[in-house]
């Protein structure tokens, strides 16, 4: 049995921060509902897509993995009423609109809980819903940008730099979803519903805490930009052979242990005790000669062989890996990490599972809805509807579901 077998998610989530959050929710078991507009569905099936005629872009599939797609056009009365309808028969509601949509469409919180007391109800967005921001809408990065995590990226003497992870969309997606989980178990508890309200901007600071307080005096002097540094050497990002554009390890050594290990793992154990690096002030203060003495060493090997022989011996060291090493590196594929799915439009192709394991609860990866794919089984399932009252409601532009009733 999945671990979250029995919880049904209304998701009416888009992009990234809300279908990050209900996609680690359907991969824990529970039954993800994705409710779009049938002209479109959600604005994310067209980024990054492969061409003009497909709702099926890499950036869709991404983060749409083990859920159902429903196509229903809630700027109608019907399509409104049906939401309603539906509501009654799931445990969450997920939502990630911009400011004021959910009240101009009249399906916020309070018109959600007078068909679902019990419902719990989930808003994400930008800067919450309240505060001078709170009308500001906000995408990752502006979240990103104002939640610390631009300030404390680039190098000592440049501008700002924008992080290369979408903390801002699925940072706050994993944070909502443990607050659904929370909320969840308090409702089996008390029985009650209740609402979640995340900002993304507040969510960004959460993996800011470390850089923006931990660094300084909490919150009293403004950290700096540190670039690749870090500390500075020996923590540091060094370049290996063949000096391709990721052909580099990042060394960690944050003790004295670690950098007597280092000396000695590279055959250099004079370093340990040479005047210039005995202590760590000294390696700092003599940054550039030590980055120098490593890089030598690691110029002789690929990346993975400097990682596994500094790592193998109890150091902190990591090979940078690229965007198709993750989907294809031993590493990864052993641990059944990474998945092949034979998908529409773009055949078979590798999927990037999710981090939680869980010894009594499996749940095996499936591909992400078509737009509407789903639309008839779960009007059919939940509402009891017939094949003539779906083909009323797609002829009235109602519902979509990929021409299902074309013929």
């Amino acid at each position: 049995m999945a671990a979250l077998d029995g919880l049904r998610i209304l998701d009416l989530s888009q992009y990234e921060a809300g279908t990050s959050c209900t996609q680690a929710l359907a991969w824990l078991g529970a039954d993800v509902v994705k409710v779009e507009p049938p002209q479109y569905g959600d604005p994310g099936r067209g980024v990054m897509r492969t061409s003009a005629e497909t709702d099926y872009a890499p950036y869709f599939i991404a983060w749409n993995a083990n859920k159902r797609s429903v196509g229903l056009d809630l700027r109608t009365e019907r399509g409104r009423n049906l939401l309603l309808e539906l509501a009654p028969k799931y445990d969450v509601f997920v939502e990630n609109y911009g400011p004021g949509v959910v009240e101009k469409l009249n399906i916020d919180y309070e018109a959600m809980k007078a068909v679902n007391p019990g419902l719990i109800y989930v808003s994400i967005k930008g800067f919450g819903n309240s505060g001078p921001w709170a009308g500001y809408r906000s995408l990752d990065m502006v979240a990103q940008a104002t939640g610390g995590a631009f300030s404390v990226t680039g190098e000592p003497d440049g501008p700002p730099m924008m992080p290369g992870p979408t903390t801002g969309d699925s940072g706050t997606g994993v944070q909502t979803a443990m607050a659904i989980l929370a909320a969840y178990i308090q409702k089996l508890r008390t029985g009650e519903g209740q609402e979640i309200e995340i900002s993304m901007q507040e969510a960004v600071t959460y993996y800011c805490r470390t850089r923006a307080m931990g660094y300084s005096d909490l919150g009293k002097t403004v950290t700096a930009r540190s670039g690749n540094q870090g500390t500075g050497p020996p923590v540091d990002l060094y370049p290996c052979k063949p000096f391709g554009p990721n052909d580099y390890i990042y060394l960690m050594p944050v003790n004295e242990d670690h950098w007597s290990a280092l000396c000695a793992i590279i055959d250099r154990p004079e370093l340990s005790i040479d005047p210039r690096f005995e202590t760590m002030a000294a390696r700092s203060q003599n940054g550039e000669a030590l980055y120098q003495e490593i890089t030598d060493w690691c110029s002789d090997r690929t990346k993975y062989e400097a990682m596994e022989t500094i790592a193998g011996a109890g150091v902190s060291c990591g090979a940078v890996l690229d965007s198709v090493e993750l989907h294809t590196h031993p590493h990864l594929v052993e641990r059944g990490f990474v998945h092949e799915l034979d998908l529409p439009v773009h055949g078979k192709v590798r999927l990037l599972g999710f981090a939680p394991r869980l010894s009594a609860s499996h749940v095996e990866m499936k591909a992400p809805p078509r737009l509407g794919e789903h639309t008839d089984e779960v009007l059919m399932e939940d509402l009891g509807l017939n094949q003539a009252e779906l083909k009323d409601l797609l002829d009235a532009g109602v519902i979509g579901d990929k021409g299902r009733f074309s013929s």
